[in-house]
């Protein structure tokens, strides 16, 4: 089983040891249904690797040794309330948590950066920094995003459990679900929800996935957000983008 190198988490910490103007990574996530084989966290245990092993991987860097925060693990999942288990906060309140702990962080972390595992988050996450940099704070956004990867609990994030947390994947209940690309999906979705294109909520099929493939997906990630965070390049929106 895969383990998480262990960086600086903020729970770990008392108050005396917090670095003033510091480096703190949020991960957030959601609680949503992913198919009949994956947990209601998978979002979540996706960003907190990936903030984990960045923070790691930044442990050198300008800001010393990055703070991983506890994940928000309730997003805006209105798109999957037709399943059982799903908890669903929405935009707004999403937003207002991602505000206000910006806010609260600043009075004593020097930057910030949500590294975000699901896509339902995005235009929250869009406006919420976009305010907050108009505030003058230092922080942004970066999302989980594997190229080339499916939509939803398909072999991309089937793969990614598989090496994060192979006892919480149910591999003998999995099914292919809508195969379809997520720019034609995405006008259905919006409107009718997960459910009416998928009975299963996969959307996307799981097949062949291994924990292998998972293991390079998750250091694609890694990669991806400590080039961005490195770089800095913020675009209007608050989204760390790439030179």
């Amino acid at each position: 089983m895969s383990k998480d190198p262990a960086p600086p988490a903020l729970t770990d910490a008392v108050w005396p040891a917090v670095p003033s103007g510091g480096l703190v990574l949020v991960p957030v996530g959601s609680t949503e249904q992913h198919g009949p084989h994956l947990p209601l966290d998978t979002d979540t245990v996706v960003a907190r690797a990936v903030a984990r092993r960045t923070a790691d991987a930044l442990a050198t860097g300008p800001y010393g040794p990055p703070l991983v925060a506890p994940a928000v693990a309730y997003g805006a999942s209105g798109e999957h309330a037709g399943f059982p288990g799903t908890v669903s906060i929405g935009h707004e309140a999403l937003r207002a948590v991602v505000v206000e702990l910006t806010r609260s962080l600043a009075l004593w972390a020097g930057r910030i950066v949500f590294v975000n595992g699901h896509g339902g988050n995005t235009a929250t996450l869009d406006g919420a920094l976009a305010l907050l940099r108009s505030e003058g704070h230092d922080a942004a956004w970066t999302a989980c995003e594997v190229p080339g990867g499916d939509a939803h609990a398909g072999r991309t994030e089937t793969s990614l459990l598989l090496h994060l947390e192979p006892g919480r994947v149910h591999l003998d209940a999995a099914v292919a679900g809508d195969t379809r690309p997520l720019p034609v999906l995405l006008p259905e979705l919006m409107a009718r929800g997960v459910r009416a294109v998928s009975a299963s909520g996969v959307l996307g099929d799981p097949a062949g996935a291994t924990a292998d493939e998972g293991r390079r997906a998750l250091t694609a990630l890694v990669s991806t957000t400590v080039r961005r965070v490195t770089a800095w390049a913020p675009d209007d929106r608050g989204r760390l983008t790439d030179r």
